[in-house]
């Protein structure tokens, strides 16, 4: 199945770079953060999970540790060779159609704030197509100040640092975000288009599709749990 380049997607630095413009190593070297925890507190114990854009299996490896049953699903097939112990299905996550529902479905790396609104819905959708009933999606969103406090830089204690330079609107309310990921031996970037969502936008979003949202799960918002709507 060969992928098309997304539109206004691109990265740069060594190896493979997937169509949304990620480099494979580096997703590889990037650390876990505080994702496994997340969800591992939001959702019942050994639920069946839906991971929607696993890449390498950053979370997918902790939350099978966990002892979650995850079918991992990436459009990559770069990026699911690097998973190991879940059920791993190479598909845009927007034309993923399984015929079976899941516990929880979970849509994080930003993927809500697609730039083109038709591809959220089709994202969105695909969540709903396949959550189980009383089950929930796990939503991650942008920081309310993401797009507008640039440029900003962390360093990260393993050692590398990671810059959002620049978002530049693109005329339809998105931005071009312009990202770059330094390493001692290795530098990479990524160019990705973002449409910046308040959380008034975000619910209302979710409520196209037939979802509200139950609860945040952090403090500043940027992971939401959400359910059907009656």
């Amino acid at each position: 199945m060969e992928l098309n380049r997304r539109v206004g997607h691109q990265g740069t630095g060594p190896g493979v770079i997937t169509p949304d413009g990620c480099a494979v190593e580096l997703y590889s070297r990037l650390p876990v953060g505080a994702e496994p925890d997340i969800v591992a507190g939001a959702v019942s114990p050994g639920a069946h999970i839906l991971e929607l854009g696993c890449g390498v299996g950053r979370v997918t490896h902790p939350l099978l540790e966990r002892g979650f049953a995850v079918t991992a699903v990436d459009e990559s097939q770069e990026m699911l060779d690097r998973v190991r112990g879940a059920r791993a299905i190479r598909s845009a996550i927007e034309n993923l159609d399984l015929g079976e529902t899941f516990d929880v479905v979970m849509l994080a790396s930003f993927l809500v704030h697609a730039g083109d609104v038709e591809v959220r819905r089709a994202l969105l959708r695909t969540c709903v197509r396949h959550l189980a009933a009383g089950g929930c999606v796990l939503i991650q969103r942008e920081g309310e100040d993401w797009h507008t406090n640039l440029p900003r830089e962390r360093v990260d204690p393993s050692g590398f640092t990671v810059r959002i330079v620049s978002a530049e609107p693109t005329g339809d309310g998105a931005n071009s975000v312009y990202a770059e990921y330094e390493f001692p031996e290795a530098t990479w970037s990524q160019t990705f288009v973002s449409r910046p969502l308040t959380k008034e936008q975000f619910e209302q979003a979710l409520a196209e599709v037939g979802l509200k949202v139950d609860t945040y799960l952090t403090e500043d918002g940027t992971w939401a749990r959400s359910s059907l709507a009656a």
